[in-house]
């Protein structure tokens, strides 16, 4: 028997790692050692903690333990099946349920996370000779989802909907079926779409309707509802996508719209059909989240959010810090380049505030920023100890 020849196959990784690292790209997570707080353990260092998707305060929430210790007594630790075969519990079934009713929609499915709604749904509604027209900034997993469908896709510039409506002109009597795909509010920049507007293009050309609500999902809309219901769409949008991951404090993501779309994407979301069940703890524990958010409690909760934010983005803004068009409780604060997005970010972090720093690719080159998320966890104390570290190190970096 020959011996086998040694060859190191990824050996061009170092380099492709070295190119990234010298871009200022290179992305090293810090570890997480407490609850996810307003105040939190990284790295050994207690922080005010800008970088959670935690918005309410639901992960630590006394409901959403109790109710996943619960479902771990009565139905063990996994699910140990996908959803079509052997997965499927009452849980499931009862959260699909609540969320529905939620969300005012005949019915919804639950997919192991946001990336995977989306990606299976978009899939599974187009395909070769149809057109997807996807707004500029949509997160990755829609641009994912629009790549693997084998539709044509046709960008449009980020909230014009005149470019878009022109766009539609002419090009919609091409395709057999086309898809109109946006998110709500942009990870990225904290705005939001004009979904209104958008609706109106959609009904005028046939398009179907797509939002990602991943950061509308208990942000926007009553008792966070999410943003078909803050702008008074309901029944014009066709998909909306919703998260259990941020707001509601759990994991996963899900379709809601017509019974009929719901009981195609059993058959054709291949993520749904061909990934293990969310296990029971999990599910427990989104189904508390949305009982919490139907209640006065959950009302309150979205309201401090809000105060929190607005007072946050103001006070910024007076500093002198560019937070670009933020409309939400997500509020960048851009800097330009990435070197100096990760040195404002660690002299923060040594000043005692997370502010993840966020690079190219997930934004332009030179619209490199620290991305803030502010939580209704948050103590006016909290954000004020923040803001003297923006301050102190914005002043030192020359950025006000």
């Amino acid at each position: 028997m020959a011996t086998p020849i040694k060859t190191d196959r990824l050996s061009f990784l170092e380099q492709e790692l070295k190119n990234l690292e010298e871009q200022g790209f290179v992305w090293r997570p810090r570890t997480l050692q407490s609850e996810q707080r307003a105040r939190a353990i990284f790295d050994g260092r207690e922080v005010v903690n800008l970088s959670s998707n935690n918005y309410l305060g639901l992960t630590n929430h006394p409901k959403l333990r109790e109710a996943a210790k619960r479902a771990i007594d009565q139905f063990g630790a996994g699910a140990g099946a996908v959803r079509p075969i052997a997965g499927t519990m009452t849980l499931h079934r009862q959260l699909e349920e609540k969320l529905a009713r939620f969300k005012g929609v005949e019915a919804v499915l639950v997919f192991q996370s946001g990336f995977a709604a989306n990606l299976g749904t978009i899939q599974a509604l187009v395909g070769k000779g149809d057109a997807i027209y996807s707004e500029e900034l949509n997160h990755g997993s829609i641009i994912d989802g629009c790549r693997l469908s084998g539709a044509e896709i046709i960008k449009w510039p980020h909230r014009n909907v005149d470019a878009l409506r022109q766009l539609c002109k002419e090009s919609r009597q091409k395709y057999r079926r086309a898809l109109l795909v946006t998110d709500a509010v942009f990870s990225m920049d904290g705005d939001i779409a004009p979904l209104k507007e958008l609706a109106e293009i959609a009904e005028e050309f046939n398009l179907i309707f797509m939002v990602d609500d991943a950061h509308a999902s208990g942000v926007l809309g009553r008792n966070g509802r999410g943003s078909v219901d803050h702008f008074g769409l309901h029944g014009r949008v066709d998909v909306q996508m919703g998260t259990l991951s941020k707001a509601l404090g759990a994991m996963g993501g899900y379709i809601a719209g017509s019974k009929t779309l719901i009981e195609f994407l059993i058959q054709k979301a291949r993520p749904w059909l061909l990934s293990t069940a969310h296990p029971p703890a999990v599910v427990a524990a989104a189904i508390a989240a949305v009982e919490i958010l139907e209640s006065p409690e959950g009302e309150q909760l979205v309201k401090k959010l809000w105060e929190n934010a607005n007072y946050f983005k103001r006070e910024l803004q007076k500093l002198g810090f560019n937070t670009g068009a933020s409309e939400t409780p997500i509020t960048p604060v851009i800097v330009g380049s990435s070197h100096l997005a990760r040195k404002l970010a660690q002299r923060l972090f040594e000043e005692g505030v997370f502010a993840q720093e966020i690079v190219f690719p997930m934004v332009a080159r030179d619209k490199a920023r620290v991305r803030t998320i502010v939580t209704a966890m948050h103590s006016k104390e909290d954000l004020d100890f923040a803001l003297n570290a923006f301050k102190k190190v914005g002043k030192e970096l020359g950025l006000i």
